[in-house]
């Protein structure tokens, strides 16, 4: 890790982690190579968890998908270790997503246990652990299912919050992170897909550019996004131009979008690296806990180390 990695790790560890927090935390890791630190919030992860498998559990114990965000580092740390203990969460985990976790007829994935709500959220949260641990077509149910949903064809932009009894929008705006969030997603599921799925990767690469083509019209001259993406008064946001960049690195590094777009992802990530303080922390994120005013939250130091991470072939 470079010295701006190494703050942002540092900063990113001194903060109390709610299961998507800590998920977003340990994938940062994983990406980084940093088995060590992933390990350890491994264990933490699986001690901390629910009696129906839900790991990570903190606070917030309506969680239904953002649980399944440590996932793919846990099944990571499982094959590192080999320990029972690890494993027996894994297993625990999976049980709840794939069996005990409310959803829909279709087989999608409620956010909540309290309702009938589908959050973009869940887009990042779930596909890639089920893809992960193999389990591809429960993934793509899940991935499809959200999509369906939320992705506004009119403005080629994700929507917040979905009541999928009620069949409204529970919050219909095209939320900055939410959009960061999907578009994080597909990068992952693009790479974790089984050779025989080539359709279905065809599809989700499809999406990514659509969603992307969407949000980089939003992309204001400094770097930066709005918040409410397409609301010009809600306030100036750094987590979306990290979570862009690094889509924009993977895309381009797996060859699956075109090298114009690095000039794109160049300038949101010196955007972004502008906020980091010499302490490590990014500032202006959509802030913990209330995601309601500019500040700072794990997931956006996260994204910044991944965002760092998936420049490094680039040479910067």
């Amino acid at each position: 890790m470079n010295t701006k990695m190494e703050r942002a790790a540092r900063a990113l560890l001194s903060m109390q982690r709610h299961s998507w927090e800590q998920g977003t935390a340990m994938q940062a890791f994983l990406e980084c190579g940093q088995m060590d630190i992933v390990t350890c919030l491994a264990y933490e992860a699986v001690y901390r968890r629910m009696e129906d498998g839900r790991a990570a559990t903190i606070g917030v114990t309506d969680a239904v998908t953002d649980p399944c965000s440590v996932g793919e580092a846990l099944l990571k740390a499982c094959e590192l270790t080999g320990d029972e203990k690890l494993i027996e969460g894994k297993e625990a985990l999976l049980s709840w997503a794939l069996h005990k976790a409310p959803r829909n007829e279709n087989g999608v994935l409620y956010h909540l246990n309290t309702g009938s709500q589908f959050w973009v959220d869940s887009m990042y949260m779930l596909p890639p652990f089920l893809a992960a641990a193999g389990h591809t077509e429960e993934a793509l149910t899940n991935l499809y299912g959200y999509w369906d949903v939320l992705f506004d064809r009119e403005a080629c932009l994700m929507s917040h919050m979905w009541d999928d009894e009620k069949k409204v929008f529970i919050r219909k705006a095209h939320w900055g992170s939410g959009n960061g969030w999907a578009l994080a997603s597909m990068a992952r599921m693009i790479g974790l897909l089984p050779a025989e799925y080539e359709k279905d990767r065809e599809r989700i690469i499809q999406m990514a550019r659509i969603l992307l083509q969407g949000v980089l019209k939003y992309k204001r001259p400094d770097g930066f996004f709005r918040d409410i993406v397409d609301d010009p008064s809600s306030f100036t946001e750094t987590n979306l131009s990290q979570m862009t960049a690094y889509t924009i690195y993977r895309g381009v590094q797996e060859g699956w979008l075109d090298k114009s777009l690095l000039q794109e992802a160049d300038s949101m990530r010196l955007a972004a690296e502008s906020r980091q303080n010499e302490f490590g922390f990014v500032w202006d994120v959509c802030g913990a806990p209330t995601f309601d005013k500019p500040g700072i939250s794990p997931e956006g130091q996260a994204f910044f180390l991944m965002m760092e991470n998936a420049a490094l072939p680039f040479g910067s």
